[in-house]
């Protein structure tokens, strides 16, 4: 028999943040800090819409590119919150989350051999998708002493007569970093000068902690540059309603809603009802939550510097991203040999992109009480080194 498997997808290495989570889920008194979901219940008043759209029997398709209400509710929200303005009916799409938005972005913009640079340590579906998609990922390796922002020459250097996208992902999972508006302004004058399109994955916009959220959508020549890849799992707590949004020029929204017809049809009804009342009515709630996150953040970041393991103020998302190259050990190493000791799961940086050797991703998406009971853990671990 002939192979029936697809080289492309052979090739494609599993997800290192899985690796570790199926192995804690069967470890009795074990505790993750290795994956990025919300301890928190989603707000009431999302639940309750979707409760309410079920007792109303709102269980129907919706038309492809989402609920118009939901869309419209989406544009309005991006205008208050983050002084970007879209038309909800051809700029705007529902996706099953932002990584069916990141597929489906790629797959309607790059032909074959299309180079798509992306800054590592990332997000880990960007290089597979793009492979996917029959481009080419072209990674840069983002450093620890510049807080892992990418900068204008390390952007330049990695240009070829091939490159049409480049991928920004910040704030930033792993590392919790961020780009400034002054960081995006100087990689905005190189993607004009190099005719390039940007693919904004924005989903921890919300979480940020020293000031709001810039998208480089929102400076000068880049609204029509640029895909902002976003949705509710992260700032709503809702991961398991499996809803996200893509906003851009309409001729990339168009194709990108031909794919989801195809692929989709539409995103989860009772989902998407329940997440008008999360645009409408949840700010504070989303407020509520960053304000909890930075405080564990600032406890984790304390505890880091007391046992002396060094790590970068993270300034968004709900990551740390502390360097253990000082113990000589691989980043796999060290996360096994925590997890088979101390039954603690973190995930190798290097799970996030080469670069990430010498770092662990820790998740402080987790409440106060098991964070003091891993960071304990962790204590005793580098005592027995």
């Amino acid at each position: 028999m002939r192979n029936p498997l697809s080289d492309t997808v052979i090739k494609m290495k599993p997800s290192g943040i899985r690796k570790f989570f199926d192995v804690v889920s069967e470890m009795p008194d074990a505790i993750s800090l290795g994956v990025g979901e919300p301890d928190f219940d989603t707000p009431w008043a999302v639940r309750e819409e979707g409760i309410y759209s079920l007792e109303r029997g709102k269980t129907f398709y919706t038309s492809n590119a989402g609920l118009m209400e939901l869309r419209t509710e989406i544009c309005r929200y991006m205008e208050r919150r983050f002084h970007m303005t879209y038309d909800p009916k051809r700029e705007t799409l529902i996706t099953v989350g932002g990584s069916e938005g990141i597929d489906a972005c790629f797959r309607a913009m790059l032909n074959a051999g299309d180079e798509v640079i992306i800054p590592e340590p990332c997000y880990v579906s960007y290089v597979p998708c793009v492979e996917l998609a029959g481009g080419v990922p072209v990674t840069i390796s983002l450093k620890n002493e510049n807080e892992f922002r990418l900068t204008k020459e390390e952007l330049e250097a990695a240009i070829t007569d091939k490159t049409k996208l480049l991928v920004l992902s910040f704030p930033n999972n792993p590392t919790g970093a961020i780009m400034e508006k002054k960081d995006l302004e100087a990689i905005a004058d190189v993607v004009i000068k190099n005719d390039l399109y940007v693919v904004s994955d924005e989903i921890y916009a919300e979480l940020t902690y020293s000031g709001n959220h810039v998208s480089i959508a929102s400076l000068p020549g880049m609204r029509d540059r640029t895909v902002v890849i976003s949705g509710f799992s992260k700032a709503f707590a809702m991961t398991g309603w499996r809803l996200g949004y893509a906003l851009g020029p309409s001729m990339i929204i168009e194709q990108m809603t031909k794919i989801h017809q195809f692929a989709i049809m539409c995103a989860p009804t009772t989902s998407q009802y329940a997440a008008v009342a999360a645009m409408k009515d949840c700010d504070r709630d989303v407020e509520q939550m960053r304000e909890s996150y930075d405080q564990r953040r600032k406890y984790l970041l304390n505890e880091f510097k007391e046992m002396g393991l060094p790590c970068f103020e993270p300034k968004g998302a709900f990551y740390m991203f502390p360097c253990i190259s000082k113990f000589g050990m691989s980043s796999e190493e060290f996360a096994t040999r925590l997890l088979k000791s101390k039954k603690l799961a973190v995930v190798p940086g290097d799970a996030f992109g080469a670069c990430g050797e010498g770092f662990l991703r820790i998740s402080y998406a987790y409440s106060l009480d098991e964070l003091k009971e891993a960071i304990g853990r962790i204590k005793e671990f580098i005592e027995e080194l």
